[in-house]
């Protein structure tokens, strides 16, 4: 989603209080709004806490700063920064955070995002944003500009399976009816259920739902979903995340507080390093359940 992100951020980058700091890295990606913002493009240097800090500062002036670096480095380097610089002032600093879950595969746990927005989603103020898909970018970028307070957008790798189109950014779609369970895909594993359950609308599939904003008291599920949730009574979450803090829980809890009974509840998360070897962000997912196969398996049962 780099190439994405920066052509939004370019077609931003009109706006005179616009400042993104980089903790040294985006190259081969970035330069374009390196050309187009000039002196307001800040190389942080390998530095994420401080970058955070500077970030706060920036937006304590009416500024508005973007910060990027990969996932790890900013929600676990910058934590402390995060909470006590920028959600505890609800300073509006936007974090985009490359590389969600498993994505950087074979260089191990140390550059894995595996409970980033679990993390993120207790503190104040703070929104986030999984985009689904490649095209979802441009808009991820616009809304979160128009946040007041704090967002952290957590960038992966659209799939889209072949043939398909996905509908317009909404933080809930639904790509796909059915009669069947209703599945609820955070971000980018949108469209590794989609592949899994096929594009083909039918009587007795799952119903599938892509999700790209927490938490959910931010981001309340829309009536459409409740509807369905109401009638099937079966619910299944998948997520590129641990369950402990993720939304299958967070959904979970929702449901029993609001009354909304469910017979069936099934929760496919990030199982973290069963064979304590580490490959490819594929390979990782079929550790976790959370390939094609495992996951048509899965709803099968």
């Amino acid at each position: 989603m780099r190439r994405e992100l920066c052509a939004a951020l370019v077609a931003r980058a009109a706006r005179p209080d616009l400042v993104f700091l980089t903790g040294d890295l985006g190259f081969g990606a970035l330069e374009p709004l390196r050309d187009a913002l000039g002196e307001r493009f800040l190389n942080a240097g390998i530095a994420e806490q401080n970058m955070i800090g500077v970030a706060a500062a920036l937006a304590s002036e009416g500024l508005e700063p973007w910060t990027y670096t990969i996932a790890p480095f900013c929600y676990a380097r910058a934590f402390e920064q995060i909470r006590n610089d920028v959600c505890f002032h609800r300073l509006p600093v936007r974090m985009l955070a490359n590389g969600g879950g498993y994505a950087y595969g074979v260089m191990g746990p140390t550059h894995h995002a595996l409970e980033d927005y679990g993390v993120l989603s207790t503190l104040p103020g703070l929104h986030i944003f999984v985009p689904a898909f490649d095209a979802d970018v441009a808009a991820v970028v616009d809304a979160a500009g128009t946040q007041a307070g704090p967002a952290y957008i957590r960038l992966g790798r659209g799939e889209v399976p072949e043939g398909c189109v996905a509908p317009a950014y909404a933080p809930w779609r639904r790509l796909r009816e059915g009669t069947g369970p209703v599945v609820v895909a955070v971000g980018p594993m949108a469209g590794v259920v989609w592949s899994a359950v096929g594009s083909r609308e039918d009587l007795d599939g799952p119903e599938l739902w892509a999700v790209s904003e927490l938490p959910l008291c931010a981001s309340p599920p829309p009536q459409a979903f409740v509807a369905a949730l109401t009638a099937r009574r079966r619910l299944c979450v998948v997520e590129e995340h641990v369950a402990q803090g993720g939304l299958g829980q967070s959904l979970a809890a929702w449901c029993l507080e609001g009354g909304l009974a469910v017979a069936e509840f099934r929760h496919l998360a990030a199982a973290g390093y069963p064979s304590g070897t580490y490959g490819s962000q594929a390979f990782h997912r079929r550790e976790s359940g959370l390939d094609p196969a495992a996951i048509r398996a899965t709803l099968a049962a």
